[in-house]
């Protein structure tokens, strides 16, 4: 064979391979309203930068006629190339041949480009679209997963690591992405679930679609295993490039920082005026933090699960932040056990990439009752407070309103190594309510109130809950024990923040040694 043969050879195989399962299942996937594999990769990279890995390699099983079908690339499109210029590595799983499903070859495509992540430190983009293992293959397609699974866990907290679903996903394929720090699924076209409808009729006679049973509305509302819903491929995709935005290549980096026109020192009224005058009533902690950030700009995650607390990105005068929030339109701002997990899990992803994080905090306490506290809330609850100890990242607290019992100590207080406290003047920070404290502190002077009829007892309960919140609750008296480092006024949140991170910029801050925390899992 010549020169000109081998070449020739080289583009017939080459075409091969780009051609996958072929042009009426390409067209298939097109009017499912799904991209191919490459097409979503074209998409998500920046143009013209990606570098195709292992084009040509084939399975290795013979049996069940599958000699005869030996596609180039397996069914996976693995390899690199930048996004706003910088280095990610990408695999995508092709539904058009096999289903997508995970082999041993392919499995290695997908390990041999995570290493390569590893050593280069940036991010793995994972394009989910797999039927699982592929079930001619036996234990060999478990061991690729087992192999994925081994790189997902000790890259952990390395490079950043993303799942985006966008096909079925299903058996031991939904581990790999539920290791991984974000995940991305998109409505009506993906899914996830350990065992599917059938097999589930079949043991427990239960009847369920399989978009009610891990469909992308399922995963981001009720079992929060989603961050992120997209209407279809092209959001998702550009979903994935914005989350990558805020974070850094690996856990060395430090976040991009981006130019900002927004003022640092711009001031906005209308916080003054956001926490209505009756404790009792809500108000929406988004407004307050688009109001501070950078053009109003918050990256929210998790949107549709735990909506008593508030996670996202947004940045400060061009920096990366995590932000953290209660939120009193929802629940009352309470913490029970999804929140906790929701917010633990954030705060740990900001600590590992060296993200700063930014709470605000307005919480009359934990969710009580039987089902959070048989649902295991004091464990729960625990984690969130794990987290923020642990992080040694900068921590800015801001409290708007309440900050009540274990609920104040959990929410980045100044005793767990938050590095800078402000409150509002509007903040109450004890041990309870006023309204219950009073009950318990002051129930004689209750009661005799009652029994002479002088003065009715609610009247009397009213002066000593106004008594109680200047005396006990007031942030004066934190700032007075040094709890709280200023009392600032609403309006100029954005400047102090922005001061404040300025100033942490530099911070450098450790654990003791040892292998690793044990978190109340």
């Amino acid at each position: 064979m010549n020169l000109e043969e081998k070449i020739a050879e080289l583009q017939k195989r080459n075409h091969l391979a780009e051609e996958g399962g072929g042009a009426a299942r390409r067209e298939r996937q097109h009017k499912e309203g799904k991209m191919s594999a490459r097409e979503r990769i074209e998409f998500l990279l920046d143009e013209g930068t990606f570098e195709e890995t292992d084009k040509l390699v084939t399975h290795r099983c013979n049996d069940f006629g599958m000699a005869e079908q030996k596609p180039y690339g397996d069914g996976f499109v693995t390899g690199y190339g930048r996004i706003e210029g910088r280095l990610v590595y990408v695999f995508a799983q092709d539904f058009t041949v096999f289903g997508g499903s995970l082999s041993e070859a392919n499995a290695g495509k997908i390990v041999k480009i995570m290493d390569l992540a590893a050593k280069m430190g940036a991010p793995v983009i994972g394009l989910n679209d797999s039927g699982g293992a592929r079930i001619q293959e036996g234990v060999m397609s478990l061991a690729g997963y087992a192999d994925i699974f081994l790189r997902n866990t000790l890259y952990s907290g390395v490079v950043p690591q993303i799942s985006a679903i966008m096909g079925p996903c299903a058996g031991g394929a939904v581990y790999s992405p539920a290791i991984t720090d974000f995940v991305l699924m998109v409505n009506k076209t993906s899914y996830m679930f350990i065992t599917g409808p059938d097999v589930i009729k079949t043991v427990t006679h239960e009847e369920v679609t399989k978009e009610q049973l891990g469909g992308a509305m399922t995963h981001n509302e009720t079992s929060g295993v989603a961050h992120f819903l997209a209407h279809d491929d092209a959001e998702c995709l550009s979903m994935v490039r914005e989350l990558l935005s805020f974070m850094p290549s690996n856990n060395l980096d430090d976040p991009p920082r981006k130019a900002c026109t927004d003022p640092a020192d711009r001031a906005d009224a209308a916080l003054d005026k956001i926490v209505p005058a009756q404790s009792n009533l809500p108000y929406d902690m988004k407004d307050v933090i688009h109001a501070v950030v950078d053009d109003g700009y918050f990256f929210e995650v998790q949107e549709h699960y735990a909506k008593n607390i508030v996670v996202g990105f947004a940045r400060l005068d061009g920096r990366s932040v995590g932000i953290v929030a209660n939120q009193p339109a929802m629940l009352a701002g309470t913490l029970d056990i999804n929140a906790s997990i929701k917010g633990a899990r954030f705060v740990r992803f900001c600590d590992c990439f060296n993200i700063p994080l930014v709470t605000f905090e307005d919480v009359p306490g934990f969710l009580p009752g039987t089902a959070q506290e048989y649902g295991g809330i004091i464990k729960h609850g625990a984690k969130l407070l794990f987290a923020f100890a642990e992080a040694t990242v900068p921590k800015v607290t801001v409290i708007t309103r309440k900050a009540y019992g274990g609920a104040y100590c959990v929410m980045a207080s100044k005793h767990i190594r938050t590095d800078v406290n402000y409150a509002w003047p509007t903040a109450e920070i004890a041990v309870m309510g006023p309204e219950g404290a009073v009950d318990i502190v002051y129930k004689r002077e209750l009661e005799a109130a009652a029994a002479s009829r002088a003065e009715s007892r609610e009247t009397v309960r009213q002066k000593k809950i106004e008594e109680f919140r200047d005396r006990f609750a007031s942030p004066y008296v934190a700032a007075d024990r040094g709890f709280v480092d200023a009392i600032i006024q609403p309006r100029e949140t954005r400047k102090k923040l922005i001061q404040a991170l300025a100033m942490l910029e530099t911070k450098r801050d450790k654990n003791p040694p040892k292998k690793h925390g044990n978190i109340p899992l």
